[in-house]
């Protein structure tokens, strides 16, 4: 089953890095991009403009160009044109809010899908303070029960991403939200 998860992983990463321009044209695998760091690799995967956009907004850009390591929990297009288009202007309006969302996002250290199937009913602690779920099943990672890890190892020179289907929200800022 591990053999089969670490497989699964490996093909999804290596289709978002061919995807993204990253393949090595010598051999067809992909080619590990450590000379970018996570904004620039981000930068490169259209599937993920609506996130850059928002840690340009944010002004996190620096901060996740930065030395790190991190692992992001990095939500597609996809997943921000799930969250109500009223609950995403509300948190892109107010900078606070939208570095707490975008923060929960992320993990100080490199954590790889290898550890984090080892992760299995673990609570880690994000960058924005708050912890996270982590819950594997049927083979497949889900982060707070509601966002499944679509892809994994996209690596860049500061840690490493992990596409994610929705968008993650602190309890903090839920409660902002509603009042």
């Amino acid at each position: 089953m591990k053999k089969r998860i670490t497989t699964i992983a490996v093909l999804a990463a290596s289709a978002v890095l061919a995807t993204t321009g990253v393949a090595s044209a010598a051999s067809g695998a992909p080619e590990v991009r450590q000379d970018k760091n996570i904004v620039q690799v981000a930068s490169g995967a259209p599937q993920f403009s609506t996130l850059v956009s928002l840690i340009k907004k944010a002004g996190l850009v620096k901060t996740l160009s930065g030395k790190g390591p991190f692992t992001v929990l990095a939500p597609t297009n996809a997943a921000f044109n799930k969250v109500p288009k009223d609950t995403l202007n509300a948190i892109a309006a107010d900078k606070n809010l939208l570095t707490k969302v975008l923060t929960y996002h992320v993990i100080a250290g490199e954590v790889p899908a290898a550890e984090v199937v080892k992760l299995n009913g673990k609570k880690v602690k994000t960058v924005e303070g708050s912890k996270v779920t982590i819950t594997v099943r049927d083979g497949k990672v889900y982060v707070n029960k509601t966002a499944k890890v679509t892809a994994t190892d996209i690596e860049a020179s500061n840690g490493v991403i992990h596409a994610i289907n929705n968008v993650l929200v602190p309890q903090s800022v839920l409660t902002a939200l509603s009042h």
